[in-house]
């Protein structure tokens, strides 16, 4: 086959809901009885599904044109070695971008909206058709990129996590966790129901959600809308994050002084675990991916040292 290229291109999809179902239920004939039976509509799945594996058929034959085509399952994200020189494509929604970034060392990244009446797709700007354009245009250099800012979190066990968009910190089933907060110096025993750390990546998604909550709470006890959302604005490449503390609880043994900072080189936020069991750190929305954080255990909260390549 003529190619463009011998340059490896590596398509990344992900599974949609009707094929979770179909794991789940065995077949589409009982996946499609179990959501009728909750008076849910089947047809938006299946709808959703087709778009998909149309879009993902689309884009693997323009990319055939152009390169060698590898196409990689959201799952194996973690164990996939990809290469210097390889380009990137996401196929999916915004989250599937970051978590797809995470486990890249600075080759570009492009991401595809597969069904743009579907998804609103803040880090995926370009359709299917768009690929024919773009990958020739980045295989020779003439295709900007924007770079984004990770968030690192390193324990004393040795253990580090990376986030695109944000951590979450704090119990795995979301009730109330206990762990020491140390940022510029305060120290601070703490009982909330978490804590966010936000990217500039991320702060169009939980990071906006908190800002929104506390502006709506201000401006209905004050009677005045003071925009907390506009003053916390944040770019990709931003050379800091945020922190926020969800739902703290004062107590006689727990405090609620430190409950939003920004994270920058010189100041760190260290956590310390008073959690027995079930304390965790993962990012990025994805649940599955976390590492243990039970007690004794400290995490570093920094600013990473690699960062991402996102294609605009």
């Amino acid at each position: 086959m003529d190619r463009l290229s011998e340059r490896r291109i590596v398509l990344v999809k992900r599974k949609t809901r009707l094929d979770e179902l179909i794991v789940r239920f065995n077949s589409s004939l009982q996946a499609k009885f179990y959501i009728e039976h909750l008076g849910a509509d089947f047809s938006d799945y299946e709808q959703e599904h087709n778009e998909y594996i149309l879009a993902l058929q689309q884009a693997t034959k323009i990319l055939e044109k152009m390169g060698r085509v590898h196409v990689l399952e959201r799952a194996f994200l973690s164990n996939y070695l990809f290469g210097n020189d390889d380009i990137v494509i996401a196929i999916g929604q915004d989250g599937m971008v970051a978590n797809t970034m995470k486990y890249l060392s600075g080759q570009p990244l492009i991401g595809v909206n597969p069904s743009p009446k579907r998804w609103d797709g803040i880090l995926l700007p370009f359709l299917v058709n768009d690929l024919s354009l773009i990958v020739p245009e980045l295989m020779s250099g003439k295709r900007k990129y924007r770079e984004v800012t990770f968030a690192s979190a390193k324990l004393n066990n040795g253990q580090t996590l990376l986030a695109v968009n944000d951590f979450f910190i704090g119990q795995k089933t979301h009730v109330s966790a206990r762990y020491q907060l140390t940022f510029q110096e305060n120290t601070e025993c703490q009982s909330s129901s978490g804590i966010i750390i936000s990217t500039g990546l991320g702060s169009t998604g939980w990071f906006k959600s908190i800002l929104e909550g506390a502006n709506g709470i201000v401006t209905k006890i004050s009677g005045k809308n003071i925009e907390i959302k506009s003053k916390n604005k944040f770019t990709w490449d931003s050379d800091y994050l945020y922190f926020s503390v969800r739902e703290p609880f004062p107590s006689k043994a727990t405090g609620t002084d430190l409950t939003f900072g920004k994270i920058t080189s010189e100041d760190r936020l260290k956590v310390v675990s008073q959690m027995s069991d079930n304390g965790v750190i993962f990012s990025d929305g994805i649940e599955s991916d976390f590492i243990e954080f039970n007690s004794g255990t400290e995490a570093s909260i920094e600013i990473a040292d690699k960062k991402g390549a996102l294609i605009v």
